[in-house]
């Protein structure tokens, strides 16, 4: 058994955090990649912020929901 003064609060040795915290580190930089990757994307799609013409599209949007509505209801 472990001695009981190598052990955190947490009930971890040093070696046992440390591959939870690479595991944690591997995880958070995976999610960061494919957070930017889906931001660059959507902003390539539609910029959420107007150009000098404003939001020219989404000047046809309401046309675009009235054909919509009689299929949804």
């Amino acid at each position: 058994m472990a001695d009981s003064s190598n052990v955190s609060l947490s009930g971890l040795t040093e070696s046992e955090a440390r591959e939870v915290h690479s595991f944690f580190i591997q995880g958070f930089l995976i999610f960061t990649v494919i957070a930017i990757a889906a931001h660059v994307l959507v902003w390539m799609w539609r910029p959420w912020i107007p150009g000098p013409n404003g939001y020219a599209s989404l000047e046809g949007i309401g046309q675009t929901a009235q054909s919509l509505l009689p299929m949804i209801g």
